[in-house]
Order: structure tokens, then C-alpha cells, then sequence
């Protein structure tokens, strides 16, 4: 299977991925405590690689072929990212204790990623792929695999 060779395939499919895991989640959470728990942790991890791989790589690319910093789309989806890291958290926190009532959090969590994924998909990442080269995209791709696991596994310690 090759490489997708768009950032916005690459993304969107991330996307979809870590929104089955999240729908796992939901799904057994009250029926297979083990495997909810097993699935929030895989969708944990994930969400919180993709906000690292976007805020490290993603967004200084744009922002250095823009020039767009404090007045372009990259402000406002940091300040998304650090509202979902917030609500993944709260869920987490309730998680960890055992307490599965969390539908008040993963709603506010599915609302404000609906609006940002929807965002990125129909507008950030088609731009990035217009202002880059394909050598530009698998250098992206390539950087994305050496980010330490650190950056972004938090998760889970008592699961």
C-alpha cells in the first residue's frame, strides 16, 4: 500500500480512524467496560499524535510558506486543539475512576470536532497541499514517524 500523496488524504483518513475508535468507545462502554476502555485509550493516543503531528509539522509549514502567523487559520485551530485536549482530558479523568458518564463531555468532544475536522479537511489542508510539493508532503510524512512516542502517548496509566 503506497503512501497517500495529499495531505488531505493522508488527514481525512486519520480522521475517519480515530473517529471509529471514539464510536467503539461509545459503543461498548456500557456493555464491555475492558474493551472501551481499550478502545478510548487507542483513540486518546491517536488524537493527541495527530494534534503533535499538526502543530509541529503541519502548521509551521503553512506558516512559513504564508507567512500567515497570528492572522491565518492556525491560531484558531491551536486554540480547537487546546479545547479538545480539555474535554479528552475531562473524559479521561472519568475513565480512569471507572465512572462511564461521560456523555455530557463526549457530545461537547464530537460538537467541536465536527466544526475543526470539517475546518481542516475543506479548507486548511487542501491549502497545504496547493502551497507545497509532493518532495515537500513525503519529507511531512517521513517527519511524522520520528516524533518521539513521548510527545504524545500520555495516557492510560491505570487502565
Amino acid at each position: 500500500m503506497s503512501e497517500p500523496q495529499t495531505i488531505t488524504e493522508f488527514y481525512e483518513k486519520d480522521h475517519d480512524r480515530l473517529d471509529e475508535w471514539f464510536k467503539s468507545f461509545q459503543t461498548m462502554k456500557r456493555s464491555d467496560v475492558a474493551k472501551a476502555k481499550d478502545a478510548f485509550k487507542e483513540f486518546k493516543i491517536g488524537l493527541q499524535r495527530h494534534i503533535v503531528w499538526e502543530e509541529e509539522l503541519l502548521f509551521p509549514m503553512w506558516e512559513d510558506k504564508t507567512g500567515m502567523t497570528e492572522d491565518g487559520p492556525t491560531p484558531m485551530m491551536r486554540h480547537e486543539h487546546d479545547q479538545i485536549k480539555q474535554l479528552l482530558d475531562a473524559i479521561h479523568q472519568k475513565v480512569e475512576r471507572q465512572d462511564l458518564n461521560t456523555d455530557q463531555e463526549e457530545q461537547a468532544l464530537l460538537n467541536l470536532l465536527t466544526s475543526h475536522n470539517r475546518k481542516e479537511e475543506r479548507a486548511l489542508y487542501p491549502a497545504i497541499d496547493n502551497v507545497t510539493s509532493t518532495d515537500e508532503r513525503v519529507t511531512i510524512f517521513n517527519s511524522m514517524q520520528s516524533i518521539p512516542e513521548d510527545r504524545y502517548n500520555a495516557c492510560c496509566s491505570g487502565h
